[in-house]
């Protein structure tokens, strides 16, 4: 990956973000403040501020299923996405759309869940069988 990307968005709890992220999502905490944290996101950097949470609404269409526009995300290899899926089963999370496969068979097959942090921010976590197929078309 030569040039991870960087986000910063809002959190209402800096302890439940570093239990989440931390915990849940395995992600390695960075710099921080009284009112902010960093993580390595998958070998991105995101920064959680203490705010609201950014406005979502359920109108980005893929396929049958309306999602959370905006959101953020990342694409796993599909064996790294099968151990983070059995981590948040094993945590409880309530799904936004549960881990399922979408264009199976087609280019660009993936699996894919959707899920809310704590402050409500929804994530989307793609996998792969190949990665190569990301932009496949």
């Amino acid at each position: 990956m030569p040039h991870p990307f960087h986000l910063a968005y809002h959190v209402t709890d800096l302890d439940a973000a570093r239990k989440f992220y931390g915990g849940v999502l395995n992600c390695a905490e960075g710099r921080s403040t009284e009112t902010w944290v960093d993580f390595d996101f998958f070998g991105h950097q995101i920064s959680l501020h203490l705010g609201q949470p950014f406005a979502t609404s359920d109108t980005g269409q893929v396929g049958d299923h309306m999602v959370p526009m905006p959101h953020l995300g990342v694409v796993l290899p599909l064996e790294d996405w099968k151990v983070l899926k059995d981590r948040l089963e094993a945590a409880g999370t309530d799904w936004v759309l549960p881990p399922s496969v979408r264009f199976e068979g087609q280019p660009g097959e993936q699996w894919t869940m959707f899920f809310r942090d704590p402050a409500g921010n929804p994530i989307e976590v793609k996998g792969f069988a190949r990665m190569e197929t990301v932009f496949a078309v």
